[in-house]
């Protein structure tokens, strides 16, 4: 009995030992591991976020862009490295550059009531310094800056935040390419605020309304100016008289009809715009000018499939304003600005100027407002998938009206000499020709030369007291038409 009791003990032991061991070899449960899914709904780069049902994209570029000669084109007019870009002499850049680090997020989410949409794009750019005045102190100091081009939900129709202008035309002022200076028609590409709907009709048929704060797009509206305050020092920079903007009453009020197919686009759209000025004074009861409508009106117009070759396209479009010259003279075009050159007639140098508005109005009258007109356009014709070259070109013209003309030439009779002109409308021109090579998907190297115009209406000779921040001294001056000449050279890689 000992032995069959030690035995069967010994078994039991053993089959314990055994079922251990085998329970300790089993296979602990995982935690299921959720990969990143392709996301095909909405095009390439989307990727379904782990967990959720919402697609999202990274994307943007980076680019170094330098620019040769000119009088700060491409943008760099409205910078600090341009601040003397017409002063034609020691202070003056004969190149800027730039590096810029653009980066975008989009995410969209599938719902009952359609696509849920959020869009980003913040832009950092490193740019030349410039010098102000002949105090080597004045140097500007060089840092980055950070901008938030794009910044909106899009949800059943609706657009809230911050992008483009429904206003513009699909290229904004890039007809086929070609400086941030063109003039011609509207420009919103560094965003503006707003609350947008798009009503599709279908075959490409949609129209727009929006309410959109003007004073958040790049360097806000055009001038309002109250000349009795101006002075001669100003003037002769394009300043006619102090900034005289009252608080915001009224967004732009904005409407678009667009037809989009396969031949290409067309495009109207108008918009109306309150101004809305401070007062005559430094104070509540020196009284104000009545709050006054402008209007602008924009066509647009794309043409594809042109038989000189696959992808060529031909795109123009046209404006006029009255009381709304930004929708003309764009976000990125200087609203006052000033450029020098030599003179044979005995004068110190040659001069023009010029200063842009909405109206004016001096003590005691009422708004006059500004009209302009314009047009730009270009063609972009592809010699291969790699090589692709374009001419562009842009016109417009501005003129005050007869109140304003008057107040402003009140006091431009401060400077002018015997014989001299007074009249502050001007036109301006751009054309250009550029070349794209495209050696690989994605990474492309631009070369874009373009001619600018000041066509300006004052003539004769002004005695002007001089510019401290151009190192002008104050001299007798020849009042004449100036030209510019600029080279963009670019590599961009988009990712």
């Amino acid at each position: 009995m000992k032995v069959v009791k030690s035995l069967l003990l010994g078994t039991a032991a053993g089959l314990i030992a055994v079922g251990g061991a085998q329970a300790a070899d089993l296979p602990v449960k995982a935690k299921a591991v959720e990969y990143v899914k392709i996301c095909s709904l909405y095009g390439a780069g989307f990727y379904y976020m782990p967990g959720t049902d919402t697609c999202i994209k990274f994307g943007g570029y980076i680019r170094a862009d330098m620019l040769l000669g000119g009088g700060g084109d491409y943008g760099f007019r409205n910078s600090s490295s341009s601040v003397n870009g017409g002063s034609n002499n020691r202070l003056t850049n004969y190149y800027y550059s730039r590096a810029r680090l653009d980066f975008n997020i989009d995410t969209r989410t599938a719902t009952e009531y359609g696509v849920v949409r959020t869009y980003a794009d913040l832009v950092v750019s490193y740019d030349s310094t410039n010098v102000t005045g002949s105090n080597p102190s004045a140097f500007s100091t060089s840092s980055a800056s950070l901008g938030l081009y794009h910044a909106f939900i899009q949800f059943a129709g609706f657009t809230f935040g911050r992008t483009v202008s429904i206003f513009d035309a699909p290229w904004q002022s890039y007809p086929a390419g070609g400086p941030d200076t063109l003039p011609g028609g509207s420009n919103h590409v560094n965003g503006v605020n707003q609350v947008a709907y798009t009503a599709d009709f279908g075959q490409g048929i949609t129209a727009s309304f929006a309410l959109q704060d003007e004073t958040s797009a790049n360097n806000g509206q055009s001038n309002l100016w109250n000349v009795s305050s101006g002075t001669a020092a100003q003037f002769v920079t394009g300043v006619y008289g102090a900034s005289a903007w009252g608080g915001t009453r009224m967004p732009e009020v904005i409407g678009q009809v667009r037809v989009d197919q396969a031949w290409g686009l067309a495009q109207i759209s108008v918009a109306a715009h309150e101004l809305h000025s401070a007062y005559y004074g430094a104070t509540e009861v020196t009284g104000h000018p009545s709050d006054k409508w402008g209007w602008a009106v924009q066509g647009a117009l794309s043409i594809k499939n042109i038989p000189t070759g696959a992808g060529d396209v031909i795109n123009l479009q046209a404006v006029y304003t009255d009381g709304a010259t930004r929708y003309n003279f764009q976000s990125l075009f200087p609203q006052s600005f000033f450029m020098f050159s030599g003179s044979g007639n005995g004068a110190y140098q040659s001069t023009g100027f010029a200063g842009l508005a909405d109206g004016v109005f001096g003590t005691g009258t009422g708004i006059d407002t500004v009209k302009t007109w314009g047009f730009r356009g270009g063609y972009t014709h592809n010699w291969s998938p790699n090589w692709a070259s374009a001419i562009y070109g842009g016109y417009a013209q501005l003129k005050y009206g007869n109140t304003g003309k008057a107040l402003i030439c009140t006091n431009f009779a401060a400077i002018g000499l015997a014989g001299s002109t007074c009249n502050p409308d001007f036109n301006f021109a751009v054309v250009g020709v550029n070349t794209v090579w495209t050696p690989v998907k994605g990474l492309a190297f631009t070369a874009d030369l373009s001619w600018s115009r000041l066509d300006q209406k004052y003539s004769g000779f002004i005695a002007s007291p001089g510019i401290a921040s151009a190192a002008k001294p104050a001299a007798v001056y020849e009042l004449k038409d100036q030209d510019s000449v600029s080279m963009l050279l670019r590599a961009q890689r988009n990712f």
